[in-house]
C-alpha cells in the first residue's frame, strides 16, 4: 500500500487528537468557571459519554457502509462542535456541548480510523502503523496544552484561540480524505449486529482487553487533566501558563514514546513490548508521589513514556487475533474509551475528599489491572474463538 494512502488516515488521526484537549479544558474551564474539582471532571466525562453511546452503533453501521463514510462522519461532527465557539463562549452549558459534539465526533473517529488503518497497511505493519497513528494523534494531544501556553506566555492571546485552529485542520482533512480512493478489506461474512458485537464479550480475552481500553483512557484523562491542578496546588504552578506546560510535558512523553514505538515494534513482539510498557508506567506514577519538584516532573514525563503505547498494543494484538471480526470489536473497544467519562470524576472526588495528589490514587490503581492484561491475557494470541 503506497504511502499516499496512509497519509489521509494520519491526518485522522491528528484530528482524533484534538478530542484529547479535554484534559487541558479541565484545569482552564475550572477557574474561567470556578468549578468544584468534581464540576471540572465532569467536562470529562461530557467529552467521553458519546464513546459508550456511539462507538457500537457505528461499528454496526460501518459494517454496512464502509469505514470511510463513517471516518467523514465523525469529522464533521467535530467540526459542528468546534464551530460553536467561534460565536461566543459564554456559560459552562454551552461549552459542555461543544466538549459533548467534540467527543462525538472523536468517537466516530475512533471507530473507523483503528481498523481502517489496517487497510492500508502492509502485512504485518498493522502494530507499527497503528502506534505512529496514536504518534501523529498525540500531536494533536499536545496542541491542547502547547497552544494555550504560547498563546498567553507570548502573544497575551486566550486558550479560546484554539477552535479556530482546529476547525481550518478539520476543514482541511475532510477535503483531503474526501477525495482519496481507499480499498476497504470485503469479508464474506454475514453483517455485523448488536447480537454479534455483543457476543464477542463472552470470550474471556477480548472482555479482558475491552476492559483494558475502558481503564487505560480513563487513568490516561485523569493524569493529563489532573497534572496541572497537582503543579499548582502542590509547587504553587500558575496553572494558565506552567501548569499547562506540565501537562504538555505529559503529552510529549507521549508523542515521543509513540514515535519510538512505531519503530521498536518493527522487530519486536507486541506482547512482549506491552510489558516494558506498563512497568515504565508504574515506575512513573511512583515519582509523582515524590515531594520533589523536579522528581515529580520526571514522573509525569516517564508515565507518559510508559502510557504512550499501551492503547494502540491493545488494540492492534486484539484485532490481529480476530481481523474477521474488526468491525465489532472496534465498536467495542471505541465503546470503553467511555473510561475517560467516568474515571475522572472519581479522581475528582477522591481529590476533593483527601488532596489533589490523594486523587492520583486512581490512576495507580488502574494501572495495575493494565499490568494484569501485559503480563497475563495480552501473551496469549491464540484464542478460542
Amino acid at each position: 500500500m503506497s504511502r499516499n494512502k496512509t497519509f489521509p488516515i494520519y491526518l485522522a488521526f491528528l484530528a482524533m487528537g484534538f478530542g484529547d484537549a479535554v484534559g487541558p479544558f479541565v484545569g482552564l474551564a475550572k477557574e474561567q468557571f470556578a468549578l468544584s474539582n468534581f464540576e471540572a471532571q465532569l467536562i470529562a466525562f461530557m467529552g467521553f459519554i458519546m464513546f459508550g453511546i456511539l462507538s457500537i452503533p457505528m461499528g454496526i453501521y460501518q459494517d454496512r457502509k464502509g469505514k470511510k463514510v463513517v471516518l467523514l462522519l465523525g469529522l464533521v461532527i467535530a467540526l459542528i462542535g468546534l464551530t460553536i465557539p467561534l460565536f461566543g463562549l459564554s456559560s459552562y452549558a454551552l461549552f459542555l456541548l461543544t466538549i459533548l459534539l467534540l467527543g462525538a465526533g472523536a468517537a466516530i473517529l475512533q471507530v473507523a480510523g483503528n481498523p481502517i488503518m489496517r487497510d492500508v497497511s502492509a502485512p504485518g505493519k498493522y502494530a507499527r502503523n497503528l502506534s505512529f497513528g496514536q504518534f501523529i494523534k498525540a500531536i494533536g494531544s499536545l496542541s491542547g496544552s502547547l497552544i494555550p501556553f504560547a498563546a498567553a506566555k507570548w502573544f497575551g492571546a486566550d486558550w479560546k484561540i484554539l477552535f479556530p485552529i482546529y476547525v481550518s485542520a478539520l476543514l482541511l482533512t475532510i477535503v483531503i480524505i474526501g477525495f482519496t480512493k481507499i480499498k476497504e478489506e470485503k469479508l464474506d461474512k454475514e453483517p455485523a449486529t448488536m447480537e454479534s458485537c455483543f457476543s464477542l464479550l463472552n470470550n474471556k480475552f477480548v472482555l479482558a482487553m475491552v476492559l483494558g481500553i475502558f481503564v487505560y483512557v480513563g487513568i490516561e484523562i485523569s493524569i493529563s487533566s489532573g497534572v496541572p491542578i497537582l503543579l499548582e496546588s502542590r509547587y504553587g504552578i500558575e496553572l494558565k501558563t506552567w501548569g499547562l506546560l506540565g501537562n504538555a510535558f505529559f503529552f510529549i512523553a507521549i508523542l515521543i514514546g509513540r514515535f519510538l514505538g512505531s519503530i521498536i515494534l518493527n522487530w519486536a513482539k507486541p506482547s512482549a513490548f506491552f510489558k516494558a510498557t506498563v512497568i515504565a508506567s508504574i515506575v512513573g506514577i511512583g515519582l509523582i508521589f515524590v515531594n520533589n519538584q523536579f522528581v515529580t516532573i520526571a514522573g509525569i514525563f516517564i508515565t507518559g513514556l510508559g502510557f504512550a503505547n499501551i492503547f494502540p498494543l491493545i488494540f492492534s494484538i486484539t484485532i490481529d487475533a480476530m481481523p474477521e471480526r474488526s468491525n465489532e470489536i472496534s465498536g467495542l473497544m471505541v465503546t470503553a474509551i467511555a473510561g475517560g467519562a467516568f474515571i475522572p470524576p472519581i479522581m475528582g472526588y477522591v481529590a476533593d475528599k483527601t488532596t489533589v495528589l490523594g486523587g492520583f490514587i486512581v490512576p495507580l490503581v488502574g494501572l495495575l489491572f493494565v499490568s494484569y492484561l501485559a503480563f497475563s491475557k495480552a501473551s496469549k494470541l491464540s484464542i478460542q474463538k
